[in-house]
């Protein structure tokens, strides 16, 4: 087999070199070195700052190079210093959002961040995992303060949303790299590149969820609270419940790769619809007027819960569907 001269001598390759030749899912062929000449070095992205240049326009940079799998970023303004804001906007959103990113340097026209974390150290499913567990949680925690009172609750309920994204950035990263490269995907712990659609899919459920379970904590925050009996917030439970049972099993069974279970979640899922329209009677009839607006939209984001659950038992399907179907 004669090899591209260039690539041959890119990658130091000589007269008995060993390759190794892997078979991909649409029959190619990808040819790579058994060794690699050195270490390899990080990607590095370089962003100038221009006049004009917004905070929020310089964060969403920062953002999409890290997305795209550089390791290094670096914010430079060639002809004088960072402004303040633009300086603190991307410190405080790198320390806030971005999982396994420190600050390297911190110089008067130059902010350099780093990306420590490799990508055997954290997989997809243990990110995705973790995310959930916190969405959950989130969602519990915002539901508990309709019958208890919490304030202080429902605010941190808000302030965990920051977590929440901080995987999902993390999980879009490792499954843009892996898409594109055989040796990252089998190192974030996945079978084939057509299972990060679903991934990603996945991740973007769970994400909406976490917004919703915010919603519900700042809808908590404006009821008077004074017609919230225990019918009221004994069938919002219920119903939150119902919801999360839903959510949970669907991003188990994806774990699990089992397509029955996840079928019979979505034969759950669709009763949820008769309890919400149960539970909204209930607060027209009895919630004094002022609530009922909040507790509409608190019972919707609860609904919307189970439907997130839902799409993601939809995607365990798809990626699942081959273990329960024979080719003629």
């Amino acid at each position: 087999m004669s090899l591209p001269k260039n690539w041959v001598e890119e990658v130091g390759l000589k007269r008995g070199s060993m390759v190794t030749i892997v078979e991909n899912e649409d029959l190619s062929l990808m040819i790579r070195p058994r060794e690699v000449r050195g270490e390899e070095r990080p990607r590095r992205a370089v962003i100038t700052v221009s006049e004009g240049v917004t905070p929020e326009s310089l964060v969403r940079r920062v953002v999409s190079s890290y997305l795209v799998g550089y390791n290094i970023i670096q914010v430079r303004n060639p002809n004088k210093r960072l402004g303040m804001e633009q300086r603190h906007a991307v410190k405080e959103f790198t320390r806030r959002k971005l999982v396994g990113t420190e600050i390297l340097s911190d110089l008067p026209n130059e902010l350099t961040m780093q990306v420590l974390l490799s990508y055997s150290e954290l997989s997809i499913n243990d990110a995705l995992r973790r995310m959930s567990i916190i969405a959950s949680s989130m969602h519990r925690d915002a539901v508990s303060t309709l019958s208890a009172e919490n304030p202080p609750l429902a605010r941190e309920v808000v302030s965990m949303d920051d977590e929440v994204d901080r995987f999902s950035f993390y999980i879009i990263r490792l499954l843009k790299a892996a898409v594109s490269d055989g040796n990252v995907l089998r190192e974030v712990g996945l079978g084939s590149a057509r299972e990060c659609l679903g991934y990603r899919l996945i991740t973007k459920s769970v994400e909406r969820m976490a917004d919703h379970a915010v919603d519900i904590a700042t809808n908590s925050l404006s009821l008077t609270m004074a017609s919230l009996g225990d019918e009221i917030t004994g069938q919002i439970t219920a119903l939150s419940d119902s919801a999360l049972s839903v959510f949970e099993g669907a991003v188990e069974h994806l774990f699990e790769r089992d397509y029955g279970a996840a079928d019979r979640v979505m034969e759950r899922a669709g009763g949820i619809r008769g309890m919400e329209a149960a539970v909204i009677q209930r607060i027209v009839k009895s919630a004094v007027p002022e609530d009922v607006p909040a507790l509409r939209l608190i019972v919707e984001s609860i609904l919307r819960t189970a439907e997130y659950g839902s799409d993601i038992a939809e995607t365990v399907l798809n990626m699942t569907i081959m273990s329960e179907i024979g080719e003629g």
